[in-house]
């Protein structure tokens, strides 16, 4: 029996690349660079910090000017200031 399920836009594009072939396999070397990759993104800590409002307003119209949340972009800046 088959069963009607209903993708979001999201799987039904990975849907679409994988019928259309677009992934490829990947040795255990690189899954391995990729799984580390992950995990140093792993958000695990909390931060609560005070900034100036006007620095904050401007790190928001920035953010809004990627399409990213203004905290993901806060903590990719942290992320490259960290390296």
């Amino acid at each position: 029996m088959k069963r009607n399920i209903e993708l979001t836009k999201q799987e039904k594009k990975v849907e679409d690349a994988l019928i259309a072939g677009e992934f490829v396999s990947v040795d255990n070397t690189e899954l391995e660079e990729i799984s580390q990759a992950i995990a140093r993104r792993k958000k695990d800590a909390v931060l609560n910090i005070r900034v100036n409002s006007q620095d904050l307003m401007s790190i928001k119209q920035k953010a809004k000017g990627l399409g990213i949340k203004y905290q993901t972009f806060i903590s990719e800046v942290l992320h490259k200031v960290a390296l």
